[in-house]
Parts: structure tokens; C-alpha cells; sequence
């Protein structure tokens, strides 16, 4: 199977630019409101943020404490569980012999290339929101992370893929380490919903399998469009050198699609968390 990862950190993406950026110099910024009010705005309008912090927080006291303010003043949805064995947060670095959840591995914790995908795309209700802190960089040149706006992408679509990716027509599979459920191994729903918030997009080609000819045939157009050179020149690559240790990145998980080319520092780490967990289409998911 082809993957669509559309060369992450290649120099012949040209860069867009860069999400906005905020120099945090204290761990007290998380609980001023001026402050998690921009964050919250510029989530809700661009769906991009990006932080620095210039203080030591290996607990990710600044992130956690920043999603309780989101969640008291803003409405945001807490944390979501990563799995039934884990909590809020999920470090992400290269484990070859330790996994953390049902001893199977995750995509994330192999040092391999991560093609182009949404978080959760198998969950009835996926998170609307994600951040990555950057507790140790790929220092060896690997690790790019490559975002893409959702919106350009669907603009490039025909009505009919559209209106294909809109029905329930693929089954998604649940990775084995995110089981939280012994019952539940896939869902039955559609990979593009139309909120009031505008278009959400859920994809990640290796879980998905179309259940109807006109879906299979809107599915391989979606993933022609993402090698579409009208689509790669919108790719935003964020290396090492612009996410350094204690860079923080706030996306909004259905409106921009990321990707990670091959880790080459084995001892990458980066710390995951996933919330404000909403139905993609309530009415037109069910389960297999």
C-alpha cells in the first residue's frame, strides 16, 4: 500500500507561515486569563498555536493546569484517556522492548515515519483538540513534524468526493493499544463532518476500509489530493530547530492533518495530550 506521507522536511515543500508563537517565561502564565483567553481564541479562529516555555516543567505542570483553565472559563472538554490503561498524558519516544498500553506498540513509539493522519480517528467522539510538549528534540535531524490545513485540502475535492466522504460508509479499526473497550475493535462512520465551527476531517489510511465503491473511489481521490502539488505547497514543516526543548504545540485535530518523518535520536521525547472529545457524527456512527 502506497502511504501518504508526502515527504515531511523535504526542501521542495516551501514553508507557510509558522503558527503564532508565545514566549512563556514563568509557570504562573497558564492561569492568567489574558493569556489562556489568546489561546483559546487563536485555537477557535487559526486552530495553530505555538509555545516556548523558558522554564523546566518535565511534569508538564504549565500544560495540565492550562487545559483546567481552558475547561473552567472556555468550555473545553477535559483530557480525554489515551487507553484503558493510561491516564491524560502519553509520552511519545522510541520503545523497542517497553510499550505502554496491552503490549502492543504504538506507531508513535517507533522511530519509523508516521504518514499523514488525525488523532483518534477511530473514536466515536475524537478530540478536538491535541498538544505535543517537546520534552527532548530530535537532535540527529529526524522527527520533522509537517502539519496541513484541512480546509485547503477539502477545497481541492469534487462535490462527489465530498459528499462520499461525508456518509458512513468506512469501517475504522481501533489499534490494538488503544482498545479501551474488549467489545468494541472498529466503528462504522463517515471521515468528513460539517460542524457549525466548519468542516472536520478524520484520516489515517492504514485503519480505514471503505464499505462501498463510490466511498473506495472518494477515498483514493482524497489520498491523490494529498500528493497534489496545490496541497504540498500549503505543507508547514516544523524541525527541531523550531520546536526546540520546552516548545509546546496546540492544534486543532480536525482542521489540520500532521505527519512525522523517521526519528533518528533514539532518545526523542515528546508528551502527548488529547481533549475536548466531541461526536464526529453522532447520528451516523455505529458500531461493528
Amino acid at each position: 500500500m502506497h502511504h501518504l506521507l508526502s515527504r515531511p522536511g523535504s526542501s521542495a515543500i516551501r514553508f507557510i507561515a509558522h503558527p503564532r508563537s508565545f514566549l512563556l517565561s514563568n509557570l504562573r502564565a497558564a492561569s492568567d486569563p489574558n493569556h489562556f483567553g489568546q489561546v483559546h481564541h487563536l485555537l477557535r479562529n487559526t486552530g495553530l498555536v505555538r509555545l516556548q516555555l523558558s522554564f523546566s516543567d518535565n511534569e508538564s505542570a504549565y500544560l495540565q493546569n492550562l487545559l483546567q483553565k481552558l475547561h473552567k472559563h472556555h468550555g473545553h472538554g477535559l483530557p480525554i484517556t489515551h487507553s484503558a490503561q493510561r491516564g491524560w498524558m502519553w509520552d511519545i519516544r522510541p520503545s523497542p522492548d517497553s510499550f505502554q498500553s496491552h503490549h502492543c506498540q504504538a506507531r508513535s513509539e517507533t522511530m519509523e515515519e508516521f504518514p499523514w493522519h488525525t488523532d483518534c480517528s477511530y473514536e466515536r467522539c475524537p478530540p478536538r483538540y491535541f498538544a505535543l510538549q517537546v520534552l527532548q528534540p530530535d537532535r540527529c535531524g529526524g522527527g520533522t513534524l509537517s502539519v496541513l490545513n484541512a480546509d485547503r485540502l477539502l477545497s481541492l475535492l469534487s462535490p462527489g468526493a465530498r459528499k462520499w466522504l461525508s456518509s458512513p460508509s468506512f469501517r475504522i479499526t481501533v489499534p490494538p493499544e488503544f482498545t479501551k473497550d474488549e467489545g468494541e475493535r472498529s466503528i462504522r462512520g463517515s471521515l468528513l463532518a460539517i460542524h457549525r465551527s466548519g468542516p472536520r476531517l478524520r484520516f489515517r489510511e492504514d485503519i480505514i476500509s471503505p464499505l462501498h465503491p463510490a466511498a473506495e473511489g472518494a477515498l483514493m481521490e482524497l489520498k491523490s489530493v494529498l500528493l497534489d502539488p496545490s496541497a504540498q505547497a500549503q505543507v508547514v514543516n516544523l524541525t527541531a530547530h523550531d520546536l526546540p526543548q520546552g516548545s509546546i504545540i496546540l492544534m486543532d485535530n480536525g482542521r489540520w492533518l500532521h505527519a512525522r518523518n523517521e526519528v533518528k535520536d533514539p532518545q526523542r521525547h515528546l508528551r502527548r495530550v488529547r481533549w475536548d472529545a466531541k461526536p464526529f457524527l453522532a447520528q451516523n456512527v455505529a458500531v461493528l
